[in-house]
């Protein structure tokens, strides 16, 4: 952990854009009074507010009556109350008059599409949530869930909430090994997944992933496949069809061990599509999330029902605008927490459609996502700053073949976005008509805590800008005063809110050392930031990457967007390595758009670049042009695979959740 009393800020941008008109006058909140007014209601008077809101807008077998009840680090909310999370995104969707419309719209990496609606949905889960009760799954048990994404994956959440058993979902891109470390830290005798997934059109082993990591905990009771490579092709699912065979998913094969491995087809086929809810208290645990990147221990992020419930079902309906005919996008992986709240419960409870893609975002080609956005007519797209540079990268010209005039509202999500990156989603993407929500927030905190409201706020390129309903951040030194305007330190955040996480699963020490222990009394985001005068909060990157050059400690994101802003940049990663002279030295790496070679004077035009926008001190010792960063399937950056590479010139870490391994072993031979 990092040291020291503040961070250095020393980035400045000073663009503004307001909301743009006609999307303001037909917004959920469409004033700064009403934001202030909210806003102000929910952190003077929490209990009130927050029972308002779930009283209104939910579906409660016993109403509560007690809102917020915080006892450092331990928090309860709605505690006497009793609902039903998979009851409030179906059942309820359904008495409101929601049943024929489309809940989920699906397309596989072949192309295959499937529209399912709430009506089928619920029917669908309710036969799942049967077969799990007749297979001896109890209230309580942990499931693990390894899928590809795609609509048996929501399914098989919604199920397991709906009778009470806590899902553990691990991303597809984890190996065996990852997985039985998962399986064993949650407990879990069940899982859920399919023979295979679809990405960069190649097939991924899920089942035989499964079936190693069974063998290395020996603790797997039960196996329930669905059949999404294998499956044969006159098989409908539900709501659609199959996309078209390949010749490597007709040669594709898997081992079922029997008595332990059932298909999913199998054992839904006589499933009945009655299964009540179980009435749950609020605070029953809805799922444990694994952090990516984790080494050692797993850190099993533990969420319960209630709060979450309310809260990401708030932050949809206000971050996003959404409305009954919206046709929401998110592109993230469910296998991450921002594809649990905001692809499946926090959009599903407000009765929208939500779109799922199963591949990469560049399969067949660089267009797939605008093509999807075309086709589909997508209204409101969410997606991580990675793609975007990743997008620019490639030019406009993928993105300018499309018709992208369904678009109402662009959002961010992952990681802080460059400003200039912002600008290019703004105009090429958005067509500088649609608003941006830059949200920030953490697996931790279960729902988005710093955004726009995009009727209201006036956006600044690069900023998460305010808090949203109930929440109270302030940046801090290590000693706990409260920084000045502009003046950089840690991100804290000073009340609990509903979707909290209450705990690490099966370790309380952990969770009150890395959360409550850092700065006492506060909740340690573990992020650097600062607040502008306008109180908007800009993400400076996580405090392990600040670097500490000559006794100045630098926040990485501010020298990555100080290099992306040069016009042949497209993406860049920053790391520290260490240095005689300065301690610290800043090594950067670079991938320039298209059309644009590495060169030594384009190196030293870059670092000096660097220096003219924000000072010589943050100008790079060292600078490496490569063909592409190394990132996670869910766009994440690896730097601590970079920050190896600089000091060490070599990779010695966990390579897990890398999506590309030629991009490091590159790298790493160019080193």
């Amino acid at each position: 952990m990092a040291t020291g009393s503040g961070i250095d800020s020393i980035m400045k941008e000073g663009r503004k854009f307001p909301p743009p008109a006609d999307f303001a006058r037909q917004a959920h909140i469409s004033t700064e009074a009403r934001y202030r007014e909210l806003y102000d209601r929910s952190i003077k008077d929490p209990d009130g507010f927050w029972l308002a809101m779930a009283r209104e807008n939910h579906h409660w077998f016993k109403a509560p009556t007690r809102g917020l009840e915080w006892k450092s680090p331990d928090l309860r909310c709605f505690a006497d109350g009793t609902t039903n999370l998979s009851f409030n995104c179906l059942d309820r969707q359904i008495e409101l008059g929601r049943g024929d419309h489309t809940a989920i719209l699906f397309e596989g990496e072949p192309g295959d599409v499937r529209k399912i609606s709430y009506r089928e949905l619920r029917d669908e889960v309710c036969r799942l949530a049967n077969v799990l009760k007749k297979l001896g799954v109890k209230k309580g048990d942990r499931i693990t869930l390894y899928m590809p994404m795609i609509p048996e994956l929501a399914i098989a959440m919604l199920a397991c909430a709906r009778i009470g058993a806590p899902h553990s979902v691990i991303f597809g891109g984890f190996t065996s090994q990852a997985i039985a470390d998962r399986l064993q830290d949650a407990g879990s005798h069940v899982v859920i997944t399919a023979d295979g997934g679809w990405r960069r059109g190649k097939i991924v082993p899920l089942k035989e992933n499964v079936d190693a990591a069974a063998d290395l905990t020996g603790m797997v009771k039960t196996v329930i496949v669905y059949e999404r490579i294998t499956q044969s092709r006159d098989r409908k699912g539900a709501g659609g069809t199959s996309g078209a065979p390949s010749a490597e998913a007709a040669q594709f094969k898997i081992n079922m061990k029997s008595g332990r491995d059932h298909w999913w087809h199998d054992l839904m086929k006589d499933a009945s599509t009655n299964c009540p809810a179980e009435p749950l208290d609020a605070e029953h645990m809805l799922y444990l999330l694994y952090t990516s990147g984790s080494t050692g221990k797993p850190k099993g992020i533990l969420h319960t029902t209630g709060g979450y419930m309310v809260y990401t079902a708030l932050s949809a309906k206000y971050v996003f605008d959404l409305k009954p005919d919206d046709v929401f996008w998110c592109t993230a992986d469910i296998g991450w927490v921002t594809g649990h709240s905001y692809v499946v419960y926090g959009i599903l409870q407000n009765g929208v459609t939500s779109v799922m893609y199963e591949g990469a975002p560049n399969q067949p080609d660089w267009d797939r996502f605008w093509a999807m956005i075309e086709k589909h007519k997508v209204t409101k797209f969410y997606t991580a700053p990675t793609a975007i540079r990743a997008f620019m990268r490639q030019g406009r010209e993928f993105v300018d073949k499309h018709d992208l005039s369904s678009l109402k509202l662009l959002g961010t999500v992952g990681e802080p976005i460059n400003p200039e990156a912002w600008i290019w989603y703004h105009t090429v993407v958005g067509k500088e008509r649609c608003p941006i929500v830059d949200t920030w927030w953490q697996t931790e905190t279960g729902g988005i805590l710093l955004t726009p409201l995009p009727g209201v706020t006036s956006t600044k390129p690069g900023s998460a800008t305010r808090p949203f309903f109930g929440i109270d951040p302030a940046i801090m030194s290590k000693e706990g005063k409260v920084a000045a305007p502009n003046e950089g330190g840690f991100l804290v955040i000073r009340k609990p809110w509903p979707a909290m996480l209450r705990g690490i699963w099966g370790d309380p020490e952990r969770y009150q050392r890395q959360y409550w222990d850092e700065i006492p009394g506060v909740y340690f985001t573990g992020d650097s930031s600062r607040c502008d005068e306008d109180g908007y909060f800009w993400i400076m990157g996580r405090v392990d990457d600040v670097i500490k050059v000559a006794g100045h400690r630098l926040g990485t994101a501010e020298v990555e967007s100080a290099l992306v802003s040069h016009p042949k940049v497209a993406e860049a990663a920053v790391v520290g390595f260490p240095d005689e002279l300065t301690g610290e030295a800043i090594a950067a790496f670079v991938a320039l758009r298209s059309g644009n070679q590495p060169s030594e004077a384009l190196e030293t035009e870059l670092k000096h670049h660097v220096a003219a926008v924000i000072g010589a001190i943050a100008r790079p010792k060292a600078l490496r042009f490569t063909d592409a960063l190394p990132k996670t399937r869910s766009g994440k950056i690896m730097r601590r695979l970079l920050k190896e590479l600089a000091t060490k010139g070599r990779v010695d870490g966990d390579l897990t959740t890398l999506e590309d391994f030629s991009v490091i072993a590159k790298l790493r031979d160019e080193a």
